[in-house]
């Protein structure tokens, strides 16, 4: 499987909301939730970004309940959601040593 580039904020959050299937209204309020307010995604962007990812074979398009429809991780899609949260957390962990210099 080829590297993945890192992912923007806003897709991981979608991603880490997409641990249970929801609809997009669902999306914007759980990655709000979860961001503790810092993210708050409007339509157009939360839809472009999902259809970035079915193409992308990270989420399929789950059902349709009434006019919502409803979204759900790929194996491909909690692969990758994995693979940037143990970036992220590498990450972190190298930037320890700003704490040397406080």
């Amino acid at each position: 499987m080829p590297e993945r580039q890192p992912m923007s904020e806003a897709m991981y959050y979608i991603l880490l909301a997409l641990r249970h299937p929801v609809h997009g209204y669902g999306i914007m309020q759980r990655v709000r939730e979860l961001s503790g307010g810092r993210l708050v995604l409007g339509p157009g962007t939360l839809y472009g970004i999902l259809t970035r990812m079915q193409g992308e074979g990270l989420i399929v398009l789950e059902g349709i309940n009434g006019r919502r429809k409803v979204y759900t991780l790929t194996e491909t899609g909690q692969e990758a959601l994995l693979a940037e949260y143990r970036r992220l957390k590498q990450m972190v962990e190298d930037s320890s040593v700003l704490e040397e210099d406080v």
